[in-house]
């Protein structure tokens, strides 16, 4: 059976009384008067149905049963304390957790972070790489960057850089379906897309199509295994151009038609509605917004 909890100002009250062995220093260091720290002494005996303090003319003295509890009340606001020590650390400062894929951490995050670690330096970055999904309430992560349209229910979406996408396939396909000659031609191949599958159909009203069919063919929440699946042949694939320029440069791929840049089609900045406003991810945003975008345009 469960016990109320006696109230916290008597509890404050007696730490602070027994560690000073003085009703007078306790009520100096609570704000309060003698009069009031007795009283809530008083409270809290009468709560737990014992006595914690011998009273004499010259000052209190803790009985046993008060030896006993200090430990436990004394530790328990040790507790508290490093806990609400921790939140604001995480809060304010600390660590920023930042899920991004491999592809934008390599090519775009990465070079960037020295400036934001010059511009807040009791921020410190932990880069973890992923293209799926992620779950805020339970990754631990604090933001995230990903590719697609930015539209995901329940989440703050800011456009970071918008990046020239490119169709390409592996020889062997092209050796089997020809190589096209326009758009349109792409309509009828074997196609591999991403999580949302989305890309191709902008792909293609991007580039005047607007009635194509419903997009077929594998998807995957990871850029890198998408790559993959083209190389080997699986179907036409839209990537980044930087992304592919080797594999295009060495012949393992080859570029179908003219890069295309999307403006929807961007890298976002993803975080929870209810956490936007929290010092680190607005210092994080303000600066992958601002600067390291500027930097990066010019």
């Amino acid at each position: 059976m469960s016990h109320k909890l006696p109230p916290l100002n008597a509890l404050k009250a007696f730490e602070s009384a027994a560690r000073h062995l003085s009703v007078k220093l306790a009520a100096e260091e609570l704000c309060v008067t003698p009069g009031a720290v007795s009283q809530m002494l008083k409270t809290l005996e009468l709560h737990l149905g014992v006595k914690l303090f011998e009273r004499v003319p010259r000052g209190i003295y803790l009985t046993d049963v008060g030896r006993d509890y200090l430990p436990s009340i004394r530790n328990a606001f040790r507790q508290i304390a490093e806990a609400s020590r921790r939140v604001a650390a995480s809060t304010d400062a600390g660590v920023l957790t930042v899920s991004v894929t491999p592809f934008f951490a390599s090519a775009w995050l990465v070079p960037r972070m020295a400036s934001f670690q010059t511009m807040h330096p009791e921020i410190d970055l932990q880069i973890v790489t992923s293209g799926a999904l992620v779950d805020f309430s339970r990754s631990g992560v604090d933001v995230a960057v990903r590719h697609g349209l930015g539209r995901y229910p329940g989440l703050r979406s800011d456009r970071v850089v918008t990046v020239e996408m490119v169709v390409v396939a592996a020889p062997s396909l092209v050796a089997r379906l020809g190589r096209p000659t326009s758009s349109a031609d792409l309509a009828g191949w074997p196609q591999v897309h991403d999580a949302d599958r989305k890309g191709w159909s902008l792909w293609f009203q991007t580039n005047g199509i607007e009635e194509v069919r419903a997009p077929r063919g594998p998807s995957f929440d990871d850029t890198g295994l998408l790559l993959t699946a083209v190389l080997s042949g699986q179907g036409a694939g839209l990537l980044p151009a930087a992304m592919v320029e080797n594999e295009i440069g060495s012949g393992a791929l080859i570029q179908l038609l003219e890069t295309t840049q999307m403006e929807e089609f961007a890298y976002y900045l993803v975080c929870p509605d209810n956490r936007q406003g929290l010092p680190k991810i607005a210092a994080f945003r303000e600066w992958i917004l601002g600067p390291a975008r500027s930097a990066h345009d010019r």
